[in-house]
Protein backbone atom coordinates (compact mmCIF):
# COMPACT_ATOMS: atom_id res chain seq x y z
CA UNK A 1 0.00 0.00 0.00
CA UNK A 2 1.80 2.74 -1.30
CA UNK A 3 1.62 6.06 0.86
CA UNK A 4 3.18 9.24 1.62
CA UNK A 5 5.40 7.97 4.13
CA UNK A 6 7.26 5.56 1.66
CA UNK A 7 7.28 8.31 -1.26
CA UNK A 8 9.35 10.91 1.35
CA UNK A 9 11.49 7.79 2.22
CA UNK A 10 12.09 6.92 -0.90
CA UNK A 11 13.00 11.05 -2.30
CA UNK A 12 15.33 10.70 0.64
CA UNK A 13 16.92 8.11 -0.21
CA UNK A 14 17.22 9.30 -4.01
CA UNK A 15 19.18 12.23 -2.84
CA UNK A 16 22.17 9.88 -2.10
CA UNK A 17 22.14 8.72 -5.63
CA UNK A 18 20.62 6.46 -8.20
CA UNK A 19 17.75 4.98 -6.61
CA UNK A 20 17.28 0.82 -7.16
CA UNK A 21 14.42 -0.38 -5.20
CA UNK A 22 14.19 -4.02 -3.46
CA UNK A 23 10.89 -4.70 -3.45
CA UNK A 24 9.71 -8.40 -1.77
CA UNK A 25 7.75 -11.13 -3.14
CA UNK A 26 4.56 -11.81 -2.05
CA UNK A 27 5.97 -15.57 -0.84
CA UNK A 28 8.25 -14.11 1.07
CA UNK A 29 5.34 -11.04 2.34
CA UNK A 30 3.54 -13.91 3.56
CA UNK A 31 6.44 -15.64 5.43
CA UNK A 32 7.19 -12.97 7.27
CA UNK A 33 3.76 -11.18 7.82
CA UNK A 34 1.41 -14.26 8.21
CA UNK A 35 -1.10 -12.44 5.39
CA UNK A 36 -0.95 -11.70 1.48
CA UNK A 37 0.39 -8.13 0.92
CA UNK A 38 -2.92 -5.89 0.00
CA UNK A 39 -1.24 -5.46 -3.41
CA UNK A 40 0.54 -7.95 -5.98
CA UNK A 41 4.27 -7.65 -6.30
CA UNK A 42 3.47 -6.65 -9.74
CA UNK A 43 1.25 -3.96 -8.68
CA UNK A 44 4.05 -2.91 -6.27
CA UNK A 45 6.44 -2.67 -8.94
CA UNK A 46 4.54 -1.01 -11.39
CA UNK A 47 4.14 1.79 -9.29
CA UNK A 48 7.31 2.31 -8.12
CA UNK A 49 9.22 2.18 -11.02
CA UNK A 50 6.63 4.89 -11.68
CA UNK A 51 7.87 7.20 -9.37
CA UNK A 52 10.45 9.87 -10.69
CA UNK A 53 12.96 9.63 -7.99
CA UNK A 54 13.07 6.07 -8.45
CA UNK A 55 15.86 4.84 -11.52
CA UNK A 56 14.92 1.07 -11.66
CA UNK A 57 13.03 -1.48 -9.31
CA UNK A 58 13.06 -5.03 -9.09
CA UNK A 59 11.31 -8.28 -6.84
CA UNK A 60 13.72 -9.60 -4.92
CA UNK A 61 14.48 -13.58 -5.86
CA UNK A 62 15.13 -14.45 -2.53
CA UNK A 63 13.35 -15.18 0.29
CA UNK A 64 13.01 -14.05 4.12
CA UNK A 65 14.58 -11.23 5.83
CA UNK A 66 17.40 -11.30 3.24
CA UNK A 67 15.37 -11.71 -0.11
CA UNK A 68 17.49 -9.05 -1.62
CA UNK A 69 21.09 -10.75 -1.00
CA UNK A 70 21.63 -12.12 -4.63
CA UNK A 71 21.13 -9.03 -6.14
CA UNK A 72 22.92 -6.56 -3.68
CA UNK A 73 25.70 -8.90 -4.28
CA UNK A 74 25.38 -8.87 -8.26
CA UNK A 75 24.72 -4.88 -7.51
CA UNK A 76 27.82 -3.77 -5.57
CA UNK A 77 25.84 -0.25 -5.00
CA UNK A 78 27.95 2.29 -2.99
CA UNK A 79 24.79 2.28 -0.23
CA UNK A 80 22.26 0.69 1.30
CA UNK A 81 19.58 2.20 2.36
CA UNK A 82 16.56 1.25 5.36
CA UNK A 83 14.24 2.87 7.57
CA UNK A 84 14.49 2.58 11.44
CA UNK A 85 11.68 -0.29 10.69
CA UNK A 86 13.70 -1.99 8.82
CA UNK A 87 16.90 -1.96 10.47
CA UNK A 88 17.91 -4.97 11.38
CA UNK A 89 21.67 -6.77 12.12
CA UNK A 90 21.54 -9.20 9.26
CA UNK A 91 21.41 -6.75 6.69
CA UNK A 92 23.87 -4.33 8.84
CA UNK A 93 26.44 -7.53 8.88
CA UNK A 94 25.62 -8.41 5.05
CA UNK A 95 26.57 -4.94 4.36
CA UNK A 96 29.68 -4.77 6.29
CA UNK A 97 30.63 -8.22 4.56
CA UNK A 98 30.70 -6.81 0.58
CA UNK A 99 31.80 -3.80 1.33
CA UNK A 100 28.44 -2.05 1.15
CA UNK A 101 27.60 1.49 2.76
CA UNK A 102 24.72 1.20 5.29
CA UNK A 103 22.55 3.68 5.70
CA UNK A 104 19.50 4.22 8.45
CA UNK A 105 16.85 6.87 7.90
CA UNK A 106 14.27 8.64 10.18
CA UNK A 107 10.90 7.83 9.34
CA UNK A 108 9.98 11.46 8.81
CA UNK A 109 6.78 12.38 7.15
CA UNK A 110 6.79 15.08 4.13
CA UNK A 111 6.22 18.46 5.33
CA UNK A 112 2.60 19.37 6.14
CA UNK A 113 1.61 16.06 6.11
CA UNK A 114 0.75 13.30 8.43
CA UNK A 115 3.11 10.68 9.16
CA UNK A 116 1.63 7.35 7.75
CA UNK A 117 2.46 3.39 7.59
CA UNK A 118 1.30 0.63 5.75
CA UNK A 119 0.21 -0.62 9.01
CA UNK A 120 -2.20 2.02 10.22
CA UNK A 121 -3.54 1.97 6.57
CA UNK A 122 -5.07 -1.67 6.73
CA UNK A 123 -8.51 -2.63 8.12
CA UNK A 124 -7.04 -5.60 9.13
CA UNK A 125 -4.58 -4.09 11.23
CA UNK A 126 -6.59 -2.12 13.77
CA UNK A 127 -5.98 -5.80 16.44
CA UNK A 128 -3.60 -4.66 19.02
CA UNK A 129 -0.69 -6.46 19.78
CA UNK A 130 1.22 -6.68 22.89
CA UNK A 131 4.72 -6.69 24.65
CA UNK A 132 5.82 -8.27 27.90
CA UNK A 133 7.16 -5.37 30.38
CA UNK A 134 8.78 -8.05 32.76
CA UNK A 135 7.84 -11.85 34.53
CA UNK A 136 7.47 -13.62 31.53
CA UNK A 137 7.14 -17.56 31.71
CA UNK A 138 5.45 -17.05 34.86
CA UNK A 139 2.26 -17.24 33.52
CA UNK A 140 2.91 -21.26 32.22
CA UNK A 141 2.37 -23.12 35.25
CA UNK A 142 5.37 -25.32 35.16
CA UNK A 143 7.11 -22.01 36.55
CA UNK A 144 4.27 -20.57 38.67
CA UNK A 145 4.37 -23.36 40.63
CA UNK A 146 7.72 -22.70 42.11
CA UNK A 147 7.24 -19.29 43.02
CA UNK A 148 3.90 -17.05 42.27
CA UNK A 149 4.37 -13.47 40.58
CA UNK A 150 3.33 -11.23 38.30
CA UNK A 151 3.88 -10.56 34.38
CA UNK A 152 3.40 -7.09 32.94
CA UNK A 153 2.16 -6.72 29.63
CA UNK A 154 1.30 -3.70 27.43
CA UNK A 155 -1.29 -3.43 25.07
CA UNK A 156 0.05 -1.84 21.56
CA UNK A 157 -1.66 0.18 18.97
CA UNK A 158 -0.71 -1.65 15.55
CA UNK A 159 1.47 1.21 14.67
CA UNK A 160 3.71 -0.89 12.92
CA UNK A 161 3.09 -4.37 11.55
CA UNK A 162 5.42 -6.86 13.75
CA UNK A 163 7.37 -9.82 11.66
CA UNK A 164 6.00 -13.26 12.72
CA UNK A 165 7.91 -15.06 15.63
CA UNK A 166 9.17 -12.07 17.24
CA UNK A 167 7.73 -11.92 20.39
CA UNK A 168 5.02 -9.71 20.19
CA UNK A 169 2.00 -12.29 20.30
CA UNK A 170 1.61 -12.31 16.71
CA UNK A 171 0.06 -15.95 16.42
CA UNK A 172 -2.54 -14.67 18.96
CA UNK A 173 -3.31 -11.78 17.21
CA UNK A 174 -3.95 -13.99 14.33
CA UNK A 175 -6.77 -16.02 16.28
CA UNK A 176 -7.72 -12.64 17.20
CA UNK A 177 -8.30 -11.70 13.39
CA UNK A 178 -9.57 -15.19 12.88
CA UNK A 179 -12.26 -15.32 15.73
CA UNK A 180 -12.99 -11.30 15.68
CA UNK A 181 -12.15 -9.69 12.21
CA UNK A 182 -10.37 -6.33 11.66
CA UNK A 183 -10.68 -5.18 15.58
CA UNK A 184 -11.59 -6.13 19.18
CA UNK A 185 -15.30 -6.40 19.86
CA UNK A 186 -16.67 -4.30 22.83
CA UNK A 187 -16.88 -5.90 25.67
CA UNK A 188 -15.34 -6.39 29.33
CA UNK A 189 -11.76 -6.74 28.37
CA UNK A 190 -10.74 -9.65 30.84
CA UNK A 191 -13.77 -11.86 29.88
CA UNK A 192 -12.44 -11.05 25.56
CA UNK A 193 -8.96 -11.98 26.62
CA UNK A 194 -10.77 -15.40 28.62
CA UNK A 195 -12.49 -16.42 24.78
CA UNK A 196 -9.44 -15.30 23.05
CA UNK A 197 -6.84 -17.80 25.19
CA UNK A 198 -9.93 -20.32 25.24
CA UNK A 199 -9.95 -19.95 21.26
CA UNK A 200 -6.07 -19.71 21.07
CA UNK A 201 -5.55 -23.35 22.76
CA UNK A 202 -8.10 -25.17 21.42
CA UNK A 203 -8.41 -29.71 23.13
CA UNK A 204 -5.23 -31.14 22.10
CA UNK A 205 -3.05 -28.47 21.86
CA UNK A 206 0.76 -29.52 22.37
CA UNK A 207 2.02 -26.26 23.85
CA UNK A 208 -0.38 -23.94 25.36
CA UNK A 209 -0.02 -20.39 24.34
CA UNK A 210 0.41 -18.53 27.92
CA UNK A 211 -2.62 -16.13 28.95
CA UNK A 212 -0.33 -12.90 28.99
CA UNK A 213 -0.62 -13.13 25.29
CA UNK A 214 -4.56 -12.95 25.56
CA UNK A 215 -4.73 -10.26 28.22
CA UNK A 216 -2.33 -8.03 26.44
CA UNK A 217 -4.13 -8.01 23.38
CA UNK A 218 -7.43 -7.68 24.93
CA UNK A 219 -7.05 -5.41 28.07
CA UNK A 220 -5.72 -1.75 27.08
CA UNK A 221 -3.35 0.21 28.39
CA UNK A 222 -0.85 -1.42 31.49
CA UNK A 223 -1.30 -4.81 33.03
CA UNK A 224 -0.45 -6.79 36.01
CA UNK A 225 -1.75 -10.36 35.80
CA UNK A 226 -0.36 -12.65 39.00
CA UNK A 227 -0.27 -16.05 38.50
CA UNK A 228 -0.53 -18.35 40.77
CA UNK A 229 0.66 -22.26 39.36
CA UNK A 230 -2.63 -21.85 36.68
CA UNK A 231 -2.44 -20.86 33.07
CA UNK A 232 -5.03 -18.21 34.71
CA UNK A 233 -4.07 -15.56 37.03
CA UNK A 234 -5.91 -14.79 40.22
CA UNK A 235 -6.20 -11.35 39.75
CA UNK A 236 -5.67 -8.69 37.01
CA UNK A 237 -5.05 -4.83 37.60
CA UNK A 238 -5.12 -2.29 35.21
CA UNK A 239 -3.32 1.05 34.82
CA UNK A 240 -4.70 3.62 32.54
CA UNK A 241 -3.33 6.63 33.95
CA UNK A 242 -2.08 8.84 31.41
CA UNK A 243 1.10 10.20 32.93
CA UNK A 244 2.19 6.46 33.57
CA UNK A 245 1.72 5.48 29.95
CA UNK A 246 3.68 8.71 28.84
CA UNK A 247 6.50 7.81 31.12
CA UNK A 248 6.05 4.00 29.41
CA UNK A 249 6.36 5.27 25.93
CA UNK A 250 9.08 8.32 26.53
CA UNK A 251 11.49 5.52 27.85
CA UNK A 252 10.85 2.26 26.32
CA UNK A 253 12.62 1.52 22.70
CA UNK A 254 12.58 -1.79 19.93
CA UNK A 255 15.76 -2.81 17.89
CA UNK A 256 14.62 -4.85 15.72
CA UNK A 257 16.63 -8.49 15.12
CA UNK A 258 14.48 -10.02 13.42
CA UNK A 259 12.59 -13.19 13.59
CA UNK A 260 13.58 -15.93 15.34
CA UNK A 261 14.55 -19.15 13.02
CA UNK A 262 12.59 -22.06 12.35
CA UNK A 263 13.19 -24.95 14.36
CA UNK A 264 14.42 -22.28 17.75
CA UNK A 265 13.27 -23.85 20.79
CA UNK A 266 13.28 -21.94 23.51
CA UNK A 267 12.78 -24.47 26.46
CA UNK A 268 15.53 -26.51 24.97
CA UNK A 269 18.05 -26.91 28.62
CA UNK A 270 15.61 -25.18 30.64
CA UNK A 271 17.15 -24.60 34.07
CA UNK A 272 13.75 -24.63 36.01
CA UNK A 273 14.75 -23.37 40.33
CA UNK A 274 12.48 -21.89 42.91
CA UNK A 275 15.25 -19.66 43.11
CA UNK A 276 15.51 -18.50 39.74
CA UNK A 277 11.40 -18.89 39.76
CA UNK A 278 11.32 -15.99 43.13
CA UNK A 279 14.17 -14.13 41.18
CA UNK A 280 12.21 -13.62 38.16
CA UNK A 281 8.79 -12.35 40.40
CA UNK A 282 10.50 -10.39 42.72
CA UNK A 283 12.01 -7.93 39.72
CA UNK A 284 8.74 -8.04 38.05
CA UNK A 285 7.22 -6.94 40.86
CA UNK A 286 9.60 -4.42 41.39
CA UNK A 287 9.36 -2.96 38.26
CA UNK A 288 5.98 -2.84 38.81
CA UNK A 289 6.51 -0.14 41.50
CA UNK A 290 9.01 1.32 40.05
CA UNK A 291 6.69 2.04 36.65
CA UNK A 292 4.00 3.53 39.18
CA UNK A 293 6.29 5.76 41.36
CA UNK A 294 7.58 6.77 37.58
CA UNK A 295 11.60 5.81 38.53
CA UNK A 296 12.94 5.37 35.46
CA UNK A 297 16.37 4.27 36.69
CA UNK A 298 14.58 2.06 39.10
CA UNK A 299 12.09 0.86 36.10
CA UNK A 300 15.45 0.13 33.84
CA UNK A 301 17.16 -1.91 36.71
CA UNK A 302 14.24 -3.94 37.60
CA UNK A 303 13.47 -4.42 33.95
CA UNK A 304 16.97 -5.64 33.34
CA UNK A 305 16.70 -8.15 36.71
CA UNK A 306 13.63 -10.21 34.91
CA UNK A 307 15.28 -10.78 31.77
CA UNK A 308 18.26 -12.11 33.17
CA UNK A 309 16.09 -14.45 35.90
CA UNK A 310 14.68 -15.10 32.44
CA UNK A 311 17.69 -16.07 31.10
CA UNK A 312 18.66 -18.06 34.36
CA UNK A 313 15.22 -20.05 33.80
CA UNK A 314 15.42 -20.70 30.34
CA UNK A 315 19.54 -20.03 28.72
CA UNK A 316 18.61 -21.05 25.66
CA UNK A 317 16.83 -17.01 24.91
CA UNK A 318 20.49 -15.66 24.51
CA UNK A 319 21.90 -16.38 21.49
CA UNK A 320 25.39 -15.42 20.32
CA UNK A 321 23.38 -12.32 18.01
CA UNK A 322 21.38 -11.38 21.02
CA UNK A 323 24.34 -10.95 22.94
CA UNK A 324 26.39 -8.70 20.36
CA UNK A 325 23.54 -6.10 19.94
CA UNK A 326 23.08 -6.10 23.95
CA UNK A 327 26.60 -5.20 23.45
CA UNK A 328 25.96 -2.56 21.30
CA UNK A 329 23.57 -0.89 23.11
CA UNK A 330 24.45 -1.42 26.89
CA UNK A 331 25.98 1.49 27.44
CA UNK A 332 22.93 3.83 26.03
CA UNK A 333 20.58 1.95 27.98
CA UNK A 334 19.35 2.02 31.84
CA UNK A 335 18.23 -1.54 31.23
CA UNK A 336 17.21 -4.42 28.34
CA UNK A 337 15.35 -7.38 27.67
CA UNK A 338 14.33 -9.19 24.64
CA UNK A 339 10.59 -9.72 23.56
CA UNK A 340 8.73 -12.89 24.05
CA UNK A 341 10.81 -16.03 24.16
CA UNK A 342 14.13 -14.85 22.47
CA UNK A 343 16.42 -16.14 20.06
CA UNK A 344 15.69 -12.81 17.72
CA UNK A 345 12.47 -10.83 17.83
CA UNK A 346 13.61 -7.43 19.69
CA UNK A 347 15.79 -6.08 21.88
CA UNK A 348 13.39 -3.68 24.18
CA UNK A 349 15.75 -0.78 25.68
CA UNK A 350 14.80 1.29 28.85
CA UNK A 351 16.80 4.43 28.38
CA UNK A 352 17.13 8.27 29.38
CA UNK A 353 17.49 9.61 26.15
CA UNK A 354 16.08 8.84 22.46
CA UNK A 355 17.83 5.72 20.87
CA UNK A 356 18.92 6.20 17.58
CA UNK A 357 17.38 3.99 14.58
CA UNK A 358 15.46 2.23 17.32
CA UNK A 359 11.50 1.83 16.60
CA UNK A 360 9.10 3.54 19.73
CA UNK A 361 5.87 2.57 20.58
CA UNK A 362 2.25 3.59 21.10
CA UNK A 363 0.12 2.05 23.32
CA UNK A 364 -3.33 1.36 23.23
CA UNK A 365 -5.33 3.40 25.64
CA UNK A 366 -8.79 2.31 26.93
CA UNK A 367 -11.58 3.61 25.15
CA UNK A 368 -13.29 6.56 26.86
Amino acid sequence: MLHSGHIAFLQEAASYGDLYVALGSDATVYNLKGRAPVTTEDERLYMVRSLSCVTDAFVSTGSGILDFESELRAMQPDLFIVNADGNIPQKEALCREIGVEYLVLERKPHENLPPRSTTALRTTELMPYRIDLAGGWLDQPFVSRLHPGPVLTISLEPTISFNERSGMATSTRNSALELWGPKLPTGNPEQLAKILFRYDNPPGKSHISGSQDAIGIACPALNRAHYTGDYWPSVIEHVNDEETLQFIEQALYLVPLGPREDGFDPLRNTNLTYDSARALAAAAESCWQAILAHDLAGFGQHFRASFEAQIALFPNMMTPGVQHMIDQYCNQALGWKLSGAGGGGYLTLIAAQPIPKAVQIKIRRAAP
